[in-house]
């Protein structure tokens, strides 16, 4: 698919905002292309939300830094 001069020129601008900017402009553009809801995927995902909080407040599993999950992200990705 091919972008018009305009979305071109769009994207030029995103991409020149700061990285928590960019973040929040592409949730807003990713949320607004599916505005249907699945009560059932929903409810799924709650109960999961909740598990894992349990997890994390019982001590049963341990989070890391974002850091740690960058550097992470990046070495799986720099080894493919």
């Amino acid at each position: 698919m091919v972008m018009t001069q305009e979305a071109h020129e769009l994207l030029q601008k995103a991409l020149a905002l700061p990285e928590n900017e960019r973040a929040e402009l592409a949730a807003n553009l990713i949320s607004s292309l599916d505005v249907t809801v699945d009560e059932d995927v929903d409810a799924a995902w709650q109960q999961e939300v909740v598990r894992r909080l349990h997890d994390v407040q019982s001590g049963k599993v341990e989070t890391i830094s974002w850091e740690e999950v960058q550097r992470k992200g990046r070495t799986l990705l720099n080894d493919k």
